[in-house]
């Protein structure tokens, strides 16, 4: 008995430790509740309301060198500190206060233009149709044979999983910021930190063309959805944005731009065409994205909604729905045709940097700087499935998205030998319905990313399994794109090369 309380009476440590592990744990929890009410909070996203908050708590309206979105984020989290020390009863009636004002404050109307008016009503004159026949595509679709959708897979996947370096190309003096390939997938424009976009054949990656203009890093290139197909060089061909704070919009025959176009008061990231080529969207690290429009070279909508820097913008293939991505981990998807938001992108716990539309219309991919490719449904209004991706930073995602005929069927394929002949006759002797039906469900079968671990990889987008990985020469992968031929895939790397895969055998 006495050697029983002798061992009970004896302190190793282990107690202190355990509790001191306890109050920690205890910390943690605390910290991740109050972060989690904090989120809830309803907070003003116009500074001059956050300033007076601020004031009106007694807290200092501004800190040195502080910007806007940094200001806000200390209103949130001086707001959940008082609100914890009020403690759980408080917080009841201060959550219930805030929902009311959120639902004040939550959407709200500004004057629009007669110009926007137009705009929206050209955008559903325009993407009506677009979708009406996207969706009959879709039912068409929705009946092949299941043992014909299992060959096609394995037909397409087998391509896909071939891809191999073909080669690298120093593009600048600077890191390569963006590649995107021309709708004609025989050009490759790549935009650089140096402030330059060149244009370089392809696949031979010989340049042929520097456009000169910006003064500052280029954050978006993106090409007229004619250019190449039967647009004259003369006209506007791509448009690009920098940190200038400016865009243009260049021909191809001119190292000059046609227009610039200003507006944004910070760096201006990704930028992109309209499917209708009318209308230009960029994103900029000024809260903000707005849309162009391209033959007056003037703004039509300046769209807020984010509470930080907007990086990433993207269309639906038909023409009515936007997305933009913020460093406020926050995606939202917009309807041109009455300014609504349509779905937010709520998940991510770090920056989007990149957002793409599925050609099948109802899918989104966002890449962030958690690491992961989350997939969305605008259906369900949800994410349907998330992605661990790379082990940094998903830079870039973008779907394959075809031609409208293959490439053995389009009209300006060149002959240049009788194997290319055979080769040709061939595929249009074999089974043209078959090859054109594959050539369909190819599109959006399929995406690629880049990350800052210094690979490429290849998704399938049905049940979003890994395909392929690919090691570029080194550096973080800044961007990707894929040929709308389906027989190349191009990377741009912080170390100033671009990269180019194709299928082996192709």
């Amino acid at each position: 008995m006495s050697e029983l309380t002798f061992d009970t009476l004896i302190d190793d440590g282990n107690y202190l430790g355990s509790e001191r592990a306890r109050l920690e744990n205890q910390l943690i929890l605390d910290e991740l509740e109050r972060k989690k009410r904090a989120r809830n909070l309803a907070v003003p996203t116009d500074d001059n309301k956050v300033k007076a908050r601020l004031r009106e708590i007694g807290e200092p309206i501004t800190l040195f060198g502080e910007r806007p979105p940094d200001r806000r984020d200390r209103l949130i989290y001086v707001l959940s500190q008082i609100n914890a020390a009020r403690g759980d009863e408080a917080m009841a009636v201060d959550e219930e206060s805030s929902e009311e004002s959120e639902e004040e404050v939550e959407e709200f109307y500004s004057p629009g233009s007669l110009e926007l008016l137009e705009a929206r009503r050209t955008l559903a004159e325009y993407s009506l149709p677009r979708a009406q026949k996207r969706v009959a595509q879709q039912r068409i679709d929705s009946k092949i044979p299941l043992g014909r959708i299992i060959d096609i897979r394995k037909k397409v996947f087998a391509d896909v999983k071939s891809f191999a370096n073909l080669g690298s190309q120093i593009g600048d003096e600077r890191p390569i910021s963006l590649v995107r390939f021309s709708p004609n997938s025989k050009y490759l424009a790549t935009g650089s930190w140096a402030g330059n976009v060149k244009l370089w054949d392809m696949p031979n990656c010989t340049p042929v063309r520097t456009f000169r203009g910006h003064t500052d890093r280029i954050g978006g290139v993106s090409w007229h959805p004619k250019a190449t197909l039967g647009q004259s060089e003369d006209a506007v061909n791509m448009v690009s944005g920098a940190a200038d704070q400016t865009l243009h919009l260049w021909s191809l025959n001119s190292e000059k731009p046609l227009a610039t176009m200003k507006g944004h008061v910070d760096r201006v990231a990704r930028v992109v065409f309209h499917p209708s080529g009318n209308y230009v969207a960029s994103a900029s690290f000024d809260t903000t994205w707005r849309l162009w429009d391209v033959n007056s070279a003037k703004e039509v909508l300046l769209q807020e909604g984010h509470s930080k820097e907007v990086f990433s913008v993207e269309f639906q293939n038909d023409g009515a729905l936007c997305a933009s991505g913020g460093l406020d981990a926050i995606g939202r998807v917009w309807d041109l045709r009455t300014g609504r938001t349509a779905m937010v992108l709520d998940g991510h716990v770090q920056a989007i940097f990149a957002i793409a539309f599925s050609p099948n219309g109802y899918q989104i991919a966002t890449g962030s700087g958690d690491d992961t490719i989350r997939i969305w449904d605008m259906r369900s209004l949800k994410a349907l499935y998330t992605i661990p991706a790379h082990l940094s930073n998903v830079s870039d995602v973008r779907f394959f998205t075809g031609d409208e005929l293959p490439p053995a069927f389009a009209p300006d394929i060149v002959m240049n030998g009788t194997e290319d002949d055979d080769a040709s006759l061939d595929a249009k002797s074999s089974d043209p319905e078959k090859t054109f039906e594959e050539w369909q469900y190819r599109s959006g079968l399929y995406f690629v990313s880049g990350g800052y671990d210094g690979l490429v990889k290849l998704w399938s987008a049905d049940d979003w399994q890994l395909l392929r990985t690919l090691p570029t020469d080194g550096g973080k992968v800044m961007s990707v794109d894929l040929s709308h031929d389906g027989k190349m895939l191009a990377s741009g790397t912080y170390n100033r090369n671009f990269q180019i895969f194709t299928p082996e055998g192709s």
